[in-house]
């Protein structure tokens, strides 16, 4: 048999805990004359038979009929006002929910034109704090009958409504701005995904109090997952690669051969990495660069902007394979990718 309440409250700060149902499993019966106690951060709603009734704020209520008419049309004028009924109670906490924490899991792609490649990829992180708004509303949509529902449950679907906006903030910042100007404006964009994300929030019946942008900074992606994004044709590729195979030698001069020895007697750090700074992803006129799928050691070298001997080189230590048919020699497209992947 049901229990009969003649008090309702829930003397819970609710740190973590945005409803909490009264009792949490059975039904609880109330008496109309009943005491319901709310805290000053909570608010109370009333449901039966899956239906919203009325919704209590901070305060002591008495359960009776000039203040819960929608309650009293459940319990039929038959019954006398001492009469117990059972309804569901959920204790909704109303403060803000702050420093819950944000960040990019993968980095955000924004144009940078004139810049490097003309696009960037940029990692970010920060705070963010909610509240629930309408309790009735929150409760309807999203927590059901559960006996409680904690703010572990709910934040990853709102991290990912905050990305999504934060992504599109970033793509209109950046058609007006160049990255390191994007970076010294998280100020401003933390307003923009404010304001894009609180009708998102408010259609869950809670509201989006503080969005901050604690920092932004570039992506430190090596040129191998910018190309697995899309992000860079093969030229592009294989210039940023003979820069960090120069990188690499600068920071080991007396280790390794072939190639990357060749790269740095002849072209020096400084010449590689103007090169594949620049227009790298054209050819002459603008044109794309491809590479054929069998190429000559002459062929290569144009490709890696380094001379035939370096290629030559490379081929001889067996770092880059290639096939000999009579004094010459043949490269495949394949062979020099795994080359360049080291």
């Amino acid at each position: 048999m049901a229990r009969i309440f003649d008090v309702i409250e829930y003397p819970n700060e609710m740190s973590d805990e945005l409803v909490h149902r009264f009792p949490e499993t059975g039904i609880g019966d109330y008496r109309i004359g009943s005491q319901v106690i709310v805290r000053e951060s909570q608010s109370v709603v009333f449901f039966r038979d899956g239906n919203a009734l009325d919704v209590f704020g901070p305060g002591r209520h008495t359960i009776t009929t000039a203040n819960i008419p929608k309650l009293i049309d459940f319990i039929g004028k038959a019954f006398n006002d001492r009469t117990p009924f059972p309804v569901e109670v959920y204790f909704v906490s109303r403060k803000e929910f702050a420093n819950k924490k944000w960040g990019t899991p993968q980095p955000i792609i924004v144009r940078n034109p004139n810049m490097g490649l003309g696009v960037a990829l940029l990692q970010g992180f920060g705070t963010y704090s909610f509240q629930v708004r309408d309790p009735q509303q929150f409760v309807t949509q999203i927590v059901g009958a559960r006996a409680a529902y904690q703010t572990a449950e709910i934040e990853e679907r709102l991290r990912t409504m905050l990305l999504s906006k934060l992504q599109d903030v970033l793509g209109e910042t950046g058609a007006k701005n160049s990255v390191p100007e994007m970076i010294g404006l998280t100020e401003e964009i933390g307003a923009a995904v404010r304001a894009k994300t609180q009708d998102d929030f408010e259609a869950l019946g809670l509201t989006l109090k503080t969005f901050y942008v604690g920092n932004l900074k570039p992506s430190d992606k090596s040129a191998e997952e910018l190309r697995a994004m899309g992000m860079l044709d093969m030229a592009t590729y294989t210039q940023l690669q003979a820069a960090d195979a120069m990188r690499d030698a600068a920071s080991n001069p007396s280790g390794g051969a072939g190639l990357t020895a060749g790269i740095g007697a002849g072209m020096g750090i400084g010449n590689l990495m103007g090169q594949a700074l620049q227009s790298g992803a054209s050819g002459t006129g603008g044109k794309p660069v491809t590479i054929p799928d069998v190429m000559t050691p002459s062929e290569a070298a144009g490709i890696l902007k380094v001379s035939e001997e370096d290629v030559l080189a490379a081929i001889q230590d067996k770092s880059l394979k290639a096939k000999k048919m009579g004094n010459s020699y043949r490269i495949s497209k394949s062979a020099l990718e795994d080359f360049l992947k080291g």
